[in-house]
């Protein structure tokens, strides 16, 4: 059996579409999630959103056993989590670090991600529509095949 892609949102990423649609677009996270499973090539895909800290460690533990890959918008807690950096370090696969807009771009205080020194690629910029990518070149990865 191929194990799913965890594609796991951090806080307030459910008032996507509502919230500043200026910067992160009109696109809602129901839309975001059925962008990632029509483009997951039919693979199992586990879509999940949390505005708690604890909740998304739980979810890292949870893939570090039964998860292909992890496609992570960390949202605030790219900025602030030692914690979650320290359960992504556990994680044995392919990580992908994805922000809608493009951090660097933005207030100095986005620039330094935690989840960057173990994330395997890392996406920004791209929009909402920019986890359809995430979810192909995933999906396109050798190493899960199995």
């Amino acid at each position: 059996m191929t194990k799913p892609i965890f594609v796991l949102n951090g806080p307030n990423l459910n008032r996507l579409g509502l919230r500043e649609p200026e910067l992160y677009g009109t696109t809602t996270l129901a839309e975001v999630e059925a962008l990632c499973r029509a483009n997951s090539g039919g693979r199992s895909v586990a879509f999940r959103q949390t505005n708690s800290e604890e909740r998304m460690i739980d979810w890292v533990h949870e893939a570090i056993d039964d998860a292909a890959g992890i496609i992570i918008n960390p949202a605030a807690f790219t900025f602030t989590s030692l914690a979650l950096l320290d359960a992504l370090k556990m994680f044995p696969g392919p990580i992908f670090e994805f922000h809608i807009t493009n951090v660097h771009r933005r207030e100095a205080l986005y620039h330094h991600s935690y989840v960057s020194k173990v994330a395997t690629s890392v996406l920004a910029g791209l929009g909402a529509e920019g986890y359809a990518l995430a979810m192909q070149a995933m999906c396109a990865r050798k190493d899960l095949l199995a």
